[in-house]
């Protein structure tokens, strides 16, 4: 990645529900969901963020993030349902990176379900932000992602009626 271009991140996970839902669950209140997911995963619940939290060499790096769901898109053939996300930071968010995200839903077999998070974002602070994002900044994006869909997956796979 060179400096001055925005950054990408993937990440994939699956839920042991068939799609409809896990797409009915996530249609229905999604923010709830992230917050859930999140705090649980946190063992916190005392705001109503939700929270990136990733380990450095056993300094946990955490904030909260304001999520917003701008659009939801649902295809039939083949079955599938889009979340668009945009997210950043709940306080100081300019020294935070601004993501704008979809995570796609889709089934992998019957009683299945894909999570695919895909987003792009821009590193904070401008050139040096940039700099830092080429050096290490892009492996702590990808691991706070990582561990965001993670969560999600686990709290779906618990919470999800069969």
């Amino acid at each position: 990645m060179m400096p001055g271009t925005a950054a990408e991140t993937r990440v994939f996970d699956y839920v042991n529900h068939p799609y409809e839902r896990v797409r009915a669950a996530l249609t229905k209140d999604a923010l709830s969901i992230f917050q859930s997911a999140t705090r649980a995963a946190a063992s916190r619940a005392r705001s109503v963020a939700s929270q990136l939290r990733i380990d450095l060499g056993g300094i946990a790096v955490e904030t909260d993030i304001n999520i917003a769901i701008t659009g939801i898109e649902e295809t039939v053939s083949p079955p599938a349902t889009r979340l668009k996300l945009e997210w950043q930071a709940a306080t100081l968010p300019a020294l935070f990176p601004f993501m704008k995200a979809e995570l796609a839903v889709y089934p992998l077999t019957s009683t299945e379900t894909q999570l695919d998070f895909s987003g792009v974002y821009e590193p904070p602070l401008g050139a040096v932000g940039k700099m830092l994002n080429a050096v290490a900044g892009h492996r702590i994006a990808d691991a706070s992602v990582h561990r965001f869909v993670g969560d999600v997956a686990a709290w779906l796979r618990a919470n999800v009626m069969e």
